[in-house]
């Protein structure tokens, strides 16, 4: 099983998360990426309650933060491959 590259960090009735999570799957193959809800984990919580949503290339630890377009996730995307 492949493993993911991204996550998604939101949380349920963020609607700017709705956003991200929408180009997302424009640019980003499902089996890449998975949603996390940061409510299930107070670190997470601490980390990102005040920037969500916020995209995480998980080999490279970086991040890309709200807000961003299409064409700034697809410069993210290229730049962690």
């Amino acid at each position: 099983m492949k493993e993911r590259i991204y996550n998604l960090y939101g949380t349920e009735g963020c609607h700017l998360c709705e956003l991200a999570e929408a180009l997302c799957v424009q640019l980003i193959n499902n089996d890449d990426y998975q949603y996390v809800d940061i409510i299930d984990d107070a670190k997470l919580v601490e980390l990102y309650s005040t920037s969500i949503p916020v995209l995480e290339h998980l080999p490279s630890n970086l991040a890309l933060y709200w807000p961003f377009d299409l064409q700034q996730l697809q410069e993210f995307i290229c730049g962690t491959n």
